[in-house]
């Protein structure tokens, strides 16, 4: 199987390491030929020898080349990224990606493609980067009915969050440092604001309940807001804080059809996660997904989510699937429907005024008799229960309070805090976060 490699950054040079040296992995990697690689320069430095004939910047020569049967895409970015994937697959070539934000914004177009092609698109790597994920969730646990995906999947965001807890202190400072020593980039705004998270878990919701997702009806909302004292209060009740990217079925399965007829709620934001669950512990920039199902119950991938090893470790995992694909004869009309995506319906997704959720509120007030009672008969006014509320420390004359809710629709939750606002008591509400 000649492959091509698109790009030759952190990913693609790991891929093409593990390519150039098959000794001792599974047989079919040495039957792999890394027959061409495309790059921007070909002078720039590189970890990887690759010999000057293979090298080429002339990308589209890779896509058109008849003799090439797989092009593997790890260039990353929106553009030139998805012409080449497009101009892959109309060459009747195999697509191995790690582009989440292409697979995420344009899948419904490059799916469409592919299956009216016949051809494979494979993007294990798109996701967590060496936890095996994707193909699970096509494979080992598609004969469940899935709840819910509920995952830690941007380890930038992660490892901020973990320092914070573990050193109380604040987001800028800890950001500032995370990016000088690479763990986060220039521009963080992807990862911090909460959209890498986005595009990974529309990817993952697709494959999970099987339909295409808008990523527009993805909320996203990221870790700036988080303080130091949200992190030190959230540890004296009993949680710690973590990006969360949510993909939950509404309602229940009609049994005698094999969809369901109900709506997902898509979403990623900070929540307060409780010590005791699975996910609290996942820290630094480790990933883990949580997956509830019908029969199995809950299954969580937990690994390194992103890197040269793990992510090229799950490119060529895919390239393996292929290779023993095509060796055992499967033509590009004739695809193996666990490894293709072929679903064609959109997923209808929850306005976010709808989802049903705890909250977290934290936010200073005149220390005076009555604010208290005030606050509670406010919530009550808009059928807002609360779990707890608890005056915390003092800043000159005015108290810090927290709150925390019972579940309630996320309407109402706002309208409540919309007119909290307009107390005269209410100096601020400094931070608003959701509960697990």
């Amino acid at each position: 199987m000649r492959v091509g490699l698109l790009g030759l950054g952190t990913v693609g040079s790991g891929t093409a390491k593990i390519l150039l040296d098959p000794a001792h992995r599974h047989p079919l990697v040495g039957q792999i030929e890394l027959a061409r690689v495309g790059v921007r320069s070909l002078y720039k430095p590189r970890s990887v020898a690759i010999e000057g004939d293979r090298l080429t910047t002339d990308l589209e020569s890779i896509v058109s080349d008849p003799t090439i049967d797989v092009v593997v895409e790890v260039m990353g970015g929106l553009e030139p990224a998805r012409s080449l994937i497009l101009k892959a697959i109309a060459h009747s070539k195999h697509v191995v990606t790690a582009n989440k934000a292409v697979i995420a914004r344009y899948g419904d177009e490059i799916f469409t493609a592919a299956n009216e092609a016949g051809i494979y698109v494979m993007l294990e790597a798109a996701v967590a980067g060496g936890i095996p994920v994707i193909q699970p969730l096509k494979q080992a646990l598609g004969v469940n009915r899935i709840r819910a995906v509920t995952g830690i999947i941007n380890g930038t965001t992660n490892y901020i969050l973990t320092r914070m807890q573990r050193e109380k202190g604040d987001f800028e400072a800890i950001l500032a440092d995370a990016q000088r020593l690479g763990y986060a980039e220039a521009d963080p705004s992807a990862d911090v604001d909460g959209l890498d998270a986005a595009d990974k878990i529309a990817i993952l919701a697709s494959l999970a309940f099987g339909g295409r997702i808008k990523l527009s009806e993805v909320y996203s909302e990221g870790i700036r807001q988080v303080t130091a004292a949200d992190i030190a209060y959230a540890e004296r009740l009993g949680f710690v804080i973590k990006l969360l990217a949510i993909a939950r079925r509404d309602g229940e399965f009609d049994e005698t059809s094999d969809q369901a007829l109900d709506q997902l709620q898509l979403r990623v934001h900070p929540t307060l996660v409780p010590v005791s669950h699975p996910l609290a512990s996942v820290n630094d920039v480790y990933n883990a997904i949580l997956i509830e199902g019908d029969p199995v119950g809950q299954v969580m991938f937990f690994g390194p989510g992103a890197g040269e090893g793990p992510t090229a470790s799950a490119v060529v995992s895919d390239l393996l699937n292929l290779a023993a694909n095509l060796r055992a004869g499967t033509t590009p009309k004739a695809t193996n429907p666990l490894l293709a995506c072929s679903h064609q319906h959109y997923c209808k997704v929850s306005p976010m005024a709808d989802i049903v959720s705890r909250f977290y509120v934290r936010l200073l007030a005149e220390d005076a008799p009555g604010v208290i009672g005030k606050l509670g008969t406010c919530f009550g006014r808009h059928r807002v229960s609360l779990e707890s509320i608890v005056q915390i420390g003092q800043h000159e004359t005015r108290a810090e309070i927290v709150i925390v809710s019972h579940e309630v629709t996320e309407a109402n939750f706002q309208t409540a805090l919309d007119e909290l606002r307009d107390y005269a008591e209410i100096h601020s509400v400094a931070s608003v976060l959701r509960v697990l």
